[in-house]
């Protein structure tokens, strides 16, 4: 498995080459994506945490997972400038089961990344996240809850449909989009 991460060296925060590797590799290992080179530019110049994926593919066969990323994603929120281990798995976690969902798992017909609507984004980060913690990773379920609920209402439908996606393994992008568009309709 080959992973690359730019830039080897942080001039604007503390954050460690090696250690975003150890993670990417221990997490494409976990989620079988070993066929796979991995690329991570981290864009040090802002503090914002965005996050994005791209499979580059060559006549149908992809050739490399290609991800971006803004310093904010990997930061420790309680240290500004420091890197945070868990920040980093998290978003990489989200990342990677997202080009793995779209490689193997049932999302083929899903839009591309920068046409998902915001209820969409936020019931797939729900569903990385939750595999995630059932992967090991530590996170604060609030705070997805919290943006799940932003998307599709503050209700009891919604809480249901958070904790249906939560939970699950196995969706198809058919079966989160619906489950997405009825917890929306509530």
């Amino acid at each position: 498995m080959t992973i690359t991460v730019t830039p080897q060296t942080f001039s604007y925060v503390s954050f460690d080459a090696d250690l975003i590797g150890r993670v990417a590799q221990s997490l494409v290992g976990a989620l079988g994506l070993e066929d796979h080179p991995v690329s991570i530019e981290v864009d040090e110049t802002t503090p914002l945490a965005r996050s994005s994926v791209a499979l580059s593919d060559d006549m149908g066969v992809v050739d490399n997972i290609s991800i971006r990323v803004e310093s904010g994603a990997f930061e420790d929120t309680r240290r500004p400038r420091q890197q945070s281990e868990n920040a980093t798995a998290t978003t990489l976690g989200r990342v990677l089961l997202r080009a793995r969902d779209r490689l193997l798992g049932g999302f083929g017909e899903a839009p591309p990344d920068d046409e998902l609507s915001l209820a969409q984004m936020a019931a797939w980060e729900t569903y990385c996240v939750g595999r995630l913690v059932r992967l090991g990773i530590e996170v604060n379920q609030q705070r997805w809850r919290y943006n799940f609920r932003n998307r599709h209402g503050f209700s009891d439908a919604a809480d249901a449909a958070f904790d249906r996606i939560w939970a699950g393994d196995g969706l198809t992008w058919g079966e989160l989009d619906e489950i997405s568009r009825a917890a929306s309709a509530t």
